[in-house]
């Protein structure tokens, strides 16, 4: 479900109560664990991180005009979903987070190649969620991006 939200702060404020405080927990995990550079704001109807034009004017080789995506978190119909691009980049970084999520929750891990999905907002693991976004610098996510690119 894309959100019509212009905002962040619109986007939350938008969401059922049920599903509200996880979504404002889990921005507040990533913003405190990101590291610098990323920018906040609204992609594909989500609540998503960026590299910024300035840092990277090429832009996402998709649509040259939108920054490079990197993170996105949405509250989809049936679950909260996690998008990270590097995890499904990176097959370092994915096989880390498959492996550490069993010492977090103690549900199976329910996963496509960038989406991590929570059906219950109860399970989120978010110390787990921080640690992951803190894994990839800005820098760290452009060379990737472009190596996987041209590769």
């Amino acid at each position: 479900m894309q959100s019509p939200a212009a905002t962040p702060d619109e986007y939350i404020a938008s969401l059922p109560e049920d599903r509200r405080a996880a979504m404002e927990k889990l921005r507040d995990t990533i913003n405190k664990n990101l590291p610098k550079g990323f920018k906040e704001g609204m992609g594909y109807g989500m609540l998503g991180w960026v590299v910024p034009h300035s840092a990277y004017p090429a832009g996402y080789h998709c649509d040259p005009k939108l920054p490079l995506p990197f993170l996105s978190i949405a509250s989809q119909k049936n679950f909260i979903a996690v998008y990270h691009m590097g995890v499904y980049a990176n097959k370092k970084l994915h096989d880390w987070f498959v492996a550490e999520y069993p010492n977090h929750v103690n549900t199976k891990l329910d996963m496509g190649k960038s989406c991590i999905r929570f059906k219950k907002p109860e399970i989120i693991p978010f110390e787990l969620i921080g640690e992951l976004v803190s894994k990839i610098t800005m820098q760290e996510w452009i060379d990737l991006y472009e190596k996987n690119l041209k590769g």
